[in-house]
């Protein structure tokens, strides 16, 4: 049985969501876009989930833009905000994930003014950089993670937001990974484009959404038909929505209990590592989700620490799997100024509902048994071989 420590990368479909999918399939198949009876079921479905995720963030419901994914939906922000707004520049953290990063640089090479906002050793963006480049006025949005997809680390988007707004300019915040394991109020963080994703907080893959503030001009990106106000042509995957706001549900009502019993396992593991000789875990000190630690430990590269882990019984990640194969070091530790041979042998351990105490102490004895470090001890007191 393997121990699954990469809820960061994916979770698992709660029974309770598939148990709300399950009808759509065989009796709210119609398009939610026929005028029959059938389809205004369907319609209905649609406008529920889309009332149900609206609540888990404080959002009116018409400011939900269903997509496929985090991915289209930060992709539609930044594609959509910048087609309207020629010659102006656009601003991303240094940290963003892969769906944020690698938009805003094909938008560079089409001709797009764009900067990355450095971030410190902690993985904390530099505010008084971003000030500076909001002082030139030229700037027409800001996008900024919530909470860091590998580090876990989280952003001040409420100070960020008005520093964004004094400016003149729009702030879009993926917070992918912050849904589910954070209190997230729509008023309270001041945003004007938020990106989220089904699948990261127990719902079905293939389902995401960009809330859009009241005064955003957004320019569409998929054409061939009306649906989504316009937005996002396509016909709506009726069953993946409905489990996307069952999912919604589920995490605004649990969120409390979930972010508690997280907690305190990511302090039982960082408590275990920190007791390891050569395990250095990255922005230790900064504001981090419940959830989330990455370290590395010496005489390893990530990968290969992740397979000798994974023969163990115990899945975990050597960074974002959106970026995973590469070989490469993470940018999101290399923009946080860690030397590139530390960073290569980054690990990242991200928990969930699923896992306990005992998984926490497993995974603490396979790395004990890995490292290098207690072998030579070992050796050292005759007990090896």
């Amino acid at each position: 049985m393997t121990l699954y420590f990469d809820y960061n990368a994916t979770t698992p479909l709660d029974p309770r969501v598939l148990e709300r999918m399950l009808p759509t399939y065989a009796a709210t198949y119609a398009n939610a876009s026929s005028l029959h009876r059938s389809g205004r079921n369907a319609r209905d479905v649609v406008e529920q989930a889309r009332a149900q995720v609206a609540a888990l963030v404080g959002a009116r419901a018409e400011a939900v833009v269903f997509t496929t994914g985090g991915t289209e939906a930060d992709n539609l922000a930044l594609r959509g905000v910048m087609a309207g707004q020629p010659g102006r520049k656009l601003l991303i953290g240094a940290t963003e994930h892969p769906a944020v990063l690698e938009c805003a640089e094909a938008l560079q090479r089409e001709g797009v003014p764009m900067e990355r906002i450095p971030a410190g050793r902690d993985g904390l963006l530099d505010l008084a950089w971003l000030d500076g480049r909001l002082g030139g006025g030229d700037v027409a949005l800001v996008s900024v993670m919530l909470a860091n997809n590998e580090t876990g680390v989280i952003q001040d988007i409420p100070a960020i937001a008005k520093q964004v707004h004094a400016a003149g300019a729009w702030l879009h915040c993926d917070a992918v990974q912050a849904a589910g394991k954070l209190p997230l109020v729509w008023n309270d963080l001041g945003v004007d484009l938020l990106s989220l994703s089904s699948h990261k907080l127990y719902g079905p893959k293939g389902v995401g959404a960009l809330v859009l503030g009241e005064r955003v001009v957004l320019h569409r990106q998929m054409h061939g038909g009306g649906q989504e106000a316009g937005l996002r042509g396509g016909t709506e995957n009726v069953p993946a929505i409905a489990g996307f706001g069952a999912a919604a549900v589920l995490a605004a009502d649990e969120l409390a209990t979930r972010i508690a019993t997280l907690q305190q396992l990511r302090e039982q593991l960082d408590a275990g590592l920190d007791q390891i000789p050569g395990v250095t875990r990255f922005a230790a000190a900064a504001p981090r989700l419940c959830n989330t630690t990455q370290f590395r430990l010496a005489g390893f590269d990530g990968e290969s620490l992740l397979m000798a882990l994974d023969q163990a019984g115990c899945a975990v990640s050597s960074g974002s799997a959106c970026a995973s194969g590469k070989g490469e070091p993470s940018h999101v530790l290399l923009a946080m100024h860690i030397p590139p041979d530390e960073a290569k042998g980054a690990i990242r351990v991200s928990l969930g509902v699923g896992n306990t105490a005992e998984d926490i102490e497993t995974l603490l004895a396979e790395l004990q048994r890995l490292n290098p470090a207690t072998s030579r001890l070992m050796r050292s007191v005759g007990l090896g071989a």
